[in-house]
């Protein structure tokens, strides 16, 4: 039988700079699950191409998303970091999981039709079909435990549907063939290949906001750069960012409840509070009653103390692409050798010759 290990996989798209939110909502979490967790982080590079085609440096790109990898302490070589268009598996399961797939699946995926608007007829393919190449990346390693955010929850949701589509529709050659395990589908139990994968969501989600705008999400696509922090900022930008953030009249309230329709205020204090690891009360019962001219100096000097050694590793790391190209040469013959197994697995269970 072929046993199913605990592995967390996630991956991050190189398109545009990364950011406070990013760090905070993602990156930050890949370090600590690297202490409980066999990891697979991956720079998803053929998911950059679905939306944009064409990239100014999309080589750049991947490396810097590589350099934030390394500079906030994950491990290359107790984990795998790698970029997903080195592993050819992906594209290949991804075709696969197109046939497994239902038309009607994709056709609710509300990512999709955010991201073609009123224009869907001239999305590409690959942006209709990403949720599948998705679930690919995830299940390629059979990976248990994907750390998934608000915006990504409907895409784990369609990987555990194509899981176990494949499980139920492949069980007896799965079984015939020795390469799977008993699994509970609702009142039945079928022999299955691929893990229903788990989100894995640790402690409350932190979800940075614009700094210009308390009702949106920070974004790389934002074309202000005043409302973002982005991880290769330097301290007098920092400073400059937080300054210039949108704020309100009022003092900080005392109390959570008191940010009750306050978005940017709101906002500030999340940022403080998940900076320094403590909980909004902590923060709003020490700055309560304070002005927000006092309140951006202590957020100034928070953000640069916390940020600050990332974003100089980060210029180091940049400053030796080879380096970097060498850590995701190594991952990816890594991440290929279990990737290999897999297809030779699922090439058995459908019917493929593969000799």
């Amino acid at each position: 039988m072929s046993a199913i290990s605990p592995r967390v996989f996630s991956g991050v798209q190189p398109t545009g700079n990364l950011h406070l939110g990013n760090y905070l909502g993602a990156i930050r979490k890949f370090v600590a699950l690297q202490e409980s967790h066999d990891c697979l982080y991956c720079v998803v590079d053929l998911h950059a191409i679905t939306a944009q085609l064409v990239h100014d440096d999309l080589p750049g790109q991947i490396r810097s998303i590589t350099a934030a990898f390394l500079a906030a302490g994950i491990d290359p070589a107790r984990h795998i970091v790698f970029n997903q268009s080195r592993v050819s598996g992906h594209a290949e399961l991804a075709w696969i999981f197109n046939c497994v797939a239902r038309i009607g699946w994709m056709n609710r995926m509300t990512q999709f039709k955010e991201k073609a608007g009123k224009d869907r007829e001239n999305a590409s393919l690959g942006l209709l079909a990403y949720p599948s190449l998705m679930a690919a990346d995830i299940l390629l390693y059979r990976a248990t435990h994907v750390p998934v955010g608000d915006d990504q929850k409907q895409h784990l949701e369609l990987t555990r549907d194509i899981a176990a589509k494949f499980n139920n529709d492949f069980s007896a050659r799965i079984e015939a063939a020795g390469l799977g395990e008993p699994m509970a589908m609702g009142d039945a139990t079928v022999t299955g290949y691929f893990p229903i994968t788990e989100p894995l969501i640790e402690g409350p989600a932190t979800r940075v906001m614009s700094l210009k705008d308390g009702a949106k999400k920070m974004s790389k696509s934002d074309p202000s750069d005043l409302s973002r922090i982005n991880l290769t900022d330097d301290a007098e930008a920092i400073a400059r960012k937080i300054r210039k953030a949108k704020t309100d009249p009022d003092a900080l309230p005392s109390e959570p409840e008191g940010l009750a329709g306050r978005p940017e205020a709101d906002n500030l204090v999340g940022i403080y509070a998940a900076l320094a690891e403590r909980p909004k009360a902590e923060i709003l019962a020490e700055f309560g009653g304070r002005q927000f001219s006092e309140f951006k100096p202590a957020l100034v000097d928070l953000a640069v103390e916390t940020l600050g050694p990332v974003t100089s590793e980060m210029r180091r790391l940049m400053a030796d692409p080879g380096h970097i190209d060498a850590v995701l040469r190594n991952g990816g013959e890594r991440a290929g050798a279990i990737a290999e197994r897999t297809m030779k697995d699922v090439k058995q269970i459908i019917g493929l010759l593969d000799d």
